[in-house]
């Protein structure tokens, strides 16, 4: 009983942890999806009466890619022809497909029910024409009672009549028919009216009034009698045969047997529509074919019920299937004397794609199942037969006179084959060659009546000359005539460097450096005031040389001049313009601190150093700690801004501040705005959008992220690093091996003079302690309560105050710890946790420990 309740729980499990919601299929993967996963969908859809067809479009409906569409598509084909294992079966994925949460398969197609009004029918019953008409929730046959008095309406016990009489004499009666078919009017007496119409009874009711209104009669009346329906009686119903819901009915006077039908929920699978009688008095009053309603929309046997009516639906007595691209397919009723061609009125006709010159029909004959062929000439004379299957085929995927033309034309595409069509004509229908086509040479594409391909070569020049005889074209041509630019490489120049749009651009005949220049947007401020250089590819060159360089020379205003100035590029070209030697662009540090002046400093120099820029900032003041000084620097890991990135932050501040001045605004501010929008959008090249440093400190960082992610994911690596100083050996003998040369973004940070010792890690209360001189590492430890129990002594360190770490050094079993400075911070790390040993482990040590014991005391005897 356990094993069966586990196993009852593992179920539950997995189909919960493959559900699905079609809510949100849009998000959902395919290939995340198991074959499991996707046979249990079309399950659950069939088990609400949708066919493939249905849950794809539902799919598409709902918003899933049309990419995900294909692919579910191809998933449900590769399962229904057995294929399993198409789709991803491994761990992997069906891993992927439990990470989709919180959705469930039967909520995949319960939105979808709730919209469907036939959601209660089977598909067999949605099959059957005509059975939804009774089973469509928006659909009413309630009859109206808000109409005006029907004339031809026969009145029986239970009415109310209204009585109005106006004009010279005024009165109203509201008189109900009695059981008899009497009315009573008061000072006339009682009048029969039972089983008259509402125009007869009128007359009637009219006669007798004139004998207190005499102005009702004569040729000029001058009183006016109206008799209306009040409250309408109800009628008893009597439904029988193949219904769903048989049983009698009482509804209202008005009721017609549709109204009836639809009461009972109309025939059944097994029920007539066709044959559908009523019965009056012991005998047939009519028979209802639903279907003369339904095509033609005919309703004029449709009588309206009287008391005890009976309505019987016979057992269908001949129904018939018709598949294929029909408009309606289905299943259908077909009377006696019925042909093809009603059935396929029914079906409401062929669809475009459909064979109309055949149809074929499985029969039973009583013993055995049997094909025929119908065709098209013989639709009017084919009687169809219970059980039938007709079937409608699709016309062929191919086109009868089809040619097509492709390349270098100036209208290609797809023409009608005429008799005797050859290439000129096909040409001509094309309406001509353009100016770029290939003449030498073109290629007609042919399928072979094997539907293998032939290649057939054109020399398409002589043929349009008339040079060559012309080629008949026959069906499924394909005439490719190739563009001169589709058989050789497109050309192009390169520019690179110190411009503003570097990059590749077309190449042009005539083609000159100061062209591709002026396409690049110009030289910037940084470029070479010396020379260009053209890189040229090397033709027809065994001897080992790559490339042909040739040097333009260009003057201080950046103008191209020399015996190359006017030099005619060629394809491929790449023109380089080389940064000038002295361009440098400003780099900041900063000192701050207990200084002067302190502040950002542009370097002077490249080797401007610490003691340079200390000066600068007007030295130390008289709180100045020159021990506890540090050097903050940018390491590789920091991302210094691209070119393209400092040059977009700077325009952006310009066009802040014009913008922030509109009222004072210029003609020139206007036109600059624009300009600077332009600029900013450029990209410029791949080296002006480089960000960080040299590409050695990329290769540095990556190498050191490989590592640490390799060992530890967790550890958090900063872009800034403190360099330890001895501030005080620079100010002494500034230019020294300890006055270090600054780079870009370093911080000189000084503090003022500190007079505390920090104690953190394992220390049993860390806290801050007054620096104290002779006070060794102990003694600052014990001000703080001293090592815990998990304290890692002999790995103790200090970091001083400028950044220099020193840690304890161990000889023999004796610790000797470093010594303390104002602003020193006491870190005392923790002992690294030991796994205990397992039970299995403590076993299998006693194994050993017992076979040793052994071995020892063979080893004695």
């Amino acid at each position: 009983m356990k094993k069966v309740i586990l196993l009852l729980n593992l179920i539950l499990i997995s189909g919960f942890i493959f559900a699905q919601s079609m809510s949100d299929i849009a998000s959902i993967k395919v290939d995340n999806l198991s074959d499991s996963q996707v046979e249990r969908m079309i399950k659950q859809a069939e088990a609400t009466g949708m066919n493939e067809q249905q849950l794809i479009a539902m799919a598409r409906e709902r918003g899933m890619p049309a990419g995900e569409v294909s692919k579910l598509q191809a998933r449900i084909n590769a399962i229904r022809s057995g294929r399993m294992g198409s789709g991803n079966n491994t761990p992997n994925a069906q891993n992927q497909g439990r990470q989709v949460e919180g959705m469930e398969m039967n909520d995949i197609f319960e939105d979808s029910r709730n919209q469907d009004p036939y959601r209660d029918l089977t598909p067999k019953q949605k099959k059957i024409f005509g059975y939804t008409l009774f089973h469509n929730r928006e659909l009413n046959f309630n009859p109206s009672l808000n109409i005006p008095t029907p004339q031809n309406y026969t009145i029986g016990g239970g009415d109310q009549l209204l009585i109005d009489v106006y004009g010279a004499s005024q009165q109203s009666y509201d008189l109900k028919v009695s059981p008899e078919g009497r009315i009573l009017i008061p000072n006339v007496g009682p009048i029969q009216v039972g089983g008259s119409t509402i125009a007869s009874a009128t007359a009637r009711v009219k006669s007798a009034l004139t004998q207190i209104y005499s102005g009702l009669a004569g040729a000029n009346p001058n009183t006016f009698m109206e008799l209306r329906l009040g409250n309408i009686r109800t009628v008893s119903i009597a439904m029988a045969g193949e219904l769903n819901k048989p049983g009698n009915y009482t509804l209202p006077a008005f009721a017609s047997p549709f109204n009836a039908l639809f009461a009972a929920g109309g025939p059944n699978e097994n029920g007539s529509f066709r044959h559908i009688q009523v019965f009056r008095d012991s005998k047939l009053l009519l028979e209802i074919d639903v279907y003369e309603f339904l095509i033609k929309g005919e309703n004029t046997n449709n009588i309206t019920l009287r008391d005890n009516d009976l309505i019987i639906v016979p057992p269908v007595r001949a129904r018939v299937e018709l598949t294929g691209p029909v408009r309606r397919e289905g299943l259908f009723e077909v009377k006696s004397g019925e042909t093809v061609e009603n059935l396929i009125a029914f079906s409401g006709g062929f669809k475009s794609e459909a064979y109309k010159e055949r149809l074929t029909v499985t029969r039973k004959t009583g013993t055995e199942l049997r094909v025929e062929d119908i065709d098209a000439a013989n639709f009017q004379a084919f009687l169809p037969q219970d059980g039938d299957l007709f079937r409608v085929g699709q016309i062929l995927n191919r086109f009868e006179n089809r040619v097509q033309v492709s390349g270098a034309l100036m209208r290609p595409g797809t023409f009608a084959l005429q008799p005797g069509m050859t290439i000129t004509q096909l040409i001509a229908k094309a309406e001509g060659l353009r100016e770029d086509a290939f003449l030498n040479r073109a290629t007609l594409y042919r399928t072979k009546p094997d539907f293998s391909l032939e290649v057939l070569p054109i020399d398409i020049k002589a043929v349009v000359n008339g040079e060559a005889e012309d080629v008949l074209l026959k069906r499924e041509d394909v005439l490719n005539i190739p563009s001169i630019y589709d058989i050789r490489e497109e050309y192009y120049v390169k520019i690179s460097g110190e411009v503003n749009k570097p990059g590749a651009f077309a190449y042009g005949e005539n083609m000159k450096v100061a062209d591709i220049v002026l396409k690049a947007g110009g030289f910037k401020e940084s470029a070479s005031a010396s020379q260009i250089e053209i890189a040229r590819r090397v033709k027809n060159d065994v001897s080992g040389k790559l490339a042909e360089i040739i040097r333009i020379d260009i003057d201080k205003d950046l103008r191209i001049n020399g015996a190359n100035a006017d030099m005619v590029l060629q394809p491929f070209d790449h023109v380089i313009i080389r940064r000038s030697p002295g361009f440098q662009r400003e780099k900041l540090v900063r000192v701050e601190g207990e200084v002067y002046y302190p502040g950002e400093y542009a370097l002077a120099n490249a080797n401007e150093r610490i003691s340079d820029v200390l000066k600068r900032a007007g030295g130390l003041n008289q709180f100045a700690y020159a021990k506890g000084a540090t050097l903050i620097r940018r390491n590789e890991f920091y991302t210094a801004p691209s070119e393209n990135d400092i040059k977009t932050q700077n325009l952006t501040s310009v066009k802040s501040n014009i913008s922030r001045d509109s009222l004072d605004r210029t003609e020139f501010d206007k036109i600059l705005l624009d300009r600077i929008d332009l600029k900013i959008q450029e990209k410029g090249g791949d080296q002006a959008n480089k960000k960080g440093g040299l590409m050695a400190d990329d290769f540095r960082r990556q190498t050191i992220e490989s590592i640490v992610e390799r060992d530890s994911g967790e550890v958090d690596i900063k872009t800034l690093e403190m360099v330890g100083i001895d501030l005080v050996a620079i100010l002494n003998n500034p230019g020294g091996k300890n006055d270090l040369i600054l780079q870009e973004g370093d911080v000189l940070s000084i503090p003022k003079e500190l007079q505390t010792v920090r104690m953190r890690g394992e220390v049993l209360y860390p806290t801050t302690a007054r620096y104290r001189d002779n006070t060794g590492f102990k003694g600052y430890v014990s001000r703080a309560g001293g090592f815990t129990e998990k304290s890692r002594r002999s790995r103790s360190y200090v970091v001083y105050a400028n950044g220099d770490v020193q840690r304890t050094k161990r000889v023999l079993f004796f610790n000797f710890y470093p010594h303390l400075e104002p602003g020193a911070e006491i870190i005392v790390p923790r002992k690294p946790e030991r796994e205990q040993l397992s039970a299995q482990a403590w076993v299998g040590l006693g194994t050993s420990l017992a076979t040793l014991a052994l071995i020892v005391n063979n080893l004695l005897n």
